[in-house]
């Protein structure tokens, strides 16, 4: 792969002033070599694989960052669901499990880990019941240890049953960590149609279906989007779609050259690259304000969800011309709290939930570090659930919630999380039930060109 010196001199220019980065090298780690039927044993086998394979990672994403002067913001490790892992022991507490991957994430350096996961999309198995049950302790007792659960995909269905306890351990977690404003519940995301190759937090695992070990990489580029369409208010939208797509084709072609090389000096496979705009509380670093740059006067004004949908599309589609595996979810994020331009937008009363729901069917992800008053009973979260995973069923994509409800809050109130996270405004929740209707149990089915073959 050859680049010019214009292109050099571009890529300079959009990390200098554009909040350019690699927003996370990622780490993919196979543990099913180390499934015993003893917990004991298997975490200490997870221990020393999780050590030695992952030993140079943070060394060797810091040597990059200042080799080639560009930012790698978070090193992660990502490994097999530990509900597979911890499958075949005796113990019905998987919280230790939680444990050992938090002492290794310190012990090497890293940032996070994700893993702390089941998927059951169509079904409970012991396991993930186990693992599930274990999520409020995990979380509570944890630094670095992310955690997800799959409860829907566009062959299964929507598992109703797992929805409905989603709620209720979303709550429990919020309660166990009610001094760091529910904090656990920031480390903790509901998917349907979960990618087995993500390597962003808090829903990155390492699939059944991934190599031994690779590495995946997530770039990040709202600021670098932004500038580049500032001059374009005059455009129409075809002109304006072929800005931003040759931008993300810039843009991931550096970050597969730092992909690449990483795992190269780490000895692995590359894996995926994936080209998400994911924002940061940082001015600049805003998709929100990019759906401003583009001719609305404020993020959730009517023409949001139009324009999200061109901003993702247009991000795939550059991402896909300059890097041969794209994978995770390669779009556009919208988290509340991690995105100043939203942050203003909730704050002004021009998004809520039911319009980030309508957006979230466009772009990557779904109803993103939300945060909603405290009191907020298990089924109502429940139903936001399973709204998003509605969404992502029919439309054969990703959709996630990751929604906080903080102990001692109400609509109207501030909350801070710190760092990357963040800070957002509590949203206000509708006040009508849905647990009669989260009580039924059983398995919404599987839309009807779900049977494709």
């Amino acid at each position: 792969m050859l680049f010019t010196t214009k292109e050099i001199t571009e890529t300079v220019d959009m990390v200098m002033r554009q909040n350019l980065d690699i927003r996370c090298i990622t780490l993919g780690i196979s543990l099913l070599d180390c499934v015993t039927g003893n917990g004991g044993t298997t975490r200490a086998r997870m221990r020393e694989k999780i050590l030695r394979v992952a030993e140079k990672l943070a060394k060797t994403g810091r040597d990059i960052a200042s080799e080639y002067g560009i930012p790698i913001i978070n090193k992660r490790i990502a490994v097999t669901p530990i509900a597979l892992v911890a499958a075949s022991s005796e113990d019905t507490d998987y919280t230790p499990y939680a444990r050992t991957l938090d002492e290794c994430a310190k012990t090497l350096d890293i940032d996070f880990v994700g893993g702390f996961s089941a998927l059951v999309q169509k079904g409970f198995t012991a396991g993930d019941r186990r693992l599930i049950n274990s999520i409020p302790e995990a979380l509570s007792c944890t630094e670095r240890v992310c955690s997800s659960v799959n409860v829907a995909s566009s062959k299964s269905g929507i598992n109703m049953d797992a929805v409905a306890l989603m709620g209720k351990i979303i709550k429990s977690t919020a309660e166990k960590t009610s001094v760091q404003n529910a904090l656990g519940c920031v480390k903790f995301v509901v998917f349907c149609n979960a990618p087995e190759d993500n390597p962003f937090m808090a829903g990155a695992f390492h699939g059944p279906g991934e190599a031994e070990s690779c590495l995946n990489v997530g770039v990040s580029g709202p600021g670098v989007v932004k500038s580049a369409i500032e001059n374009c208010r005059s455009m129409s939208f075809d002109e304006l779609a072929d800005v931003i797509k040759k931008t993300s084709f810039k843009i991931t072609r550096m970050g597969q050259l730092v992909g690449r090389e990483a795992a190269k000096r780490l000895g692995v496979p590359f894996g995926i690259l994936d080209l998400s705009l994911a924002p940061t509380p940082a001015i600049g670093d805003s998709v929100a304000r990019i759906l401003e740059e583009m001719g609305l006067t404020c993020a959730g004004a009517h023409g949001s969800t139009a324009a999200l949908a061109m901003l993702t599309d247009m991000v795939k589609k550059g991402g896909v011309m300059a890097s041969t595996h794209v994978g995770g979810f390669s779009g556009a994020f919208i988290p509340v709290s991690e995105d100043e331009g939203m942050i203003e937008a909730v704050r002004g009363g021009w998004i809520n939930i039911d319009k980030l729901e309508a957006m979230t069917s466009v772009c990557s992800v779904g109803i993103d570090m939300v945060a909603v008053p405290g009191d907020t009973d298990a089924d109502t979260i429940a139903a936001i659930i399973a709204d998003e995973m509605a969404i992502g069923m029919v439309n054969n994509k990703t959709t996630a919630v990751r929604i906080i409800p903080v102990p001692g809050k109400k609509a109207g109130d501030w909350v801070e999380f710190g760092g990357l996270l963040g800070a957002a405004p509590i949203m206000p929740i509708r006040a009508c039930g849905s647990s009669d209707f989260i009580s039924r149990g059983g398995r919404i089915p599987a839309p009807i060109h779900s049977f494709r073959n």
